[in-house]
């Protein structure tokens, strides 16, 4: 289970190109492996407000998230994701409380 996670909310008009560049970001990052990454991610778009997307990215620990924000490839992704959205991106870092994964 992660223990901290962090929910980026953007809008964007050019969700392809987003999900282009964090695919190549991941391929990146998998590629050199070195350093913290994240355990998972995933993005979802609002089905009540469509230009509006949030992900979901979980980490082992806050520091690890820290470690991976502070590392040049991420501030070069973030960049350019910036780039892509449309008005300001809201972060919210969450330590986790509970997590369930259901069997059914």
């Amino acid at each position: 289970m992660a223990a901290f996670v962090q929910i980026i909310e953007y809008r964007t008009s050019k969700p392809d190109e987003v999900a282009a560049l964090t695919e190549e970001f991941r391929k990146a990052r998998e590629a050199a492996g070195d350093g913290e990454a994240p355990v998972r991610a995933t993005t979802g778009q609002d089905r009540d407000d469509p230009g509006r997307f949030l992900s979901i990215v979980e980490f082992a620990s806050y520091e690890a998230a820290m470690e991976n924000s502070n590392r040049a490839d991420t501030t070069e992704f973030a960049q350019k994701m910036m780039a892509l959205c449309d008005g300001e991106t809201k972060f919210h870092n969450l330590d986790v409380t509970q997590s369930m994964e259901y069997t059914r």
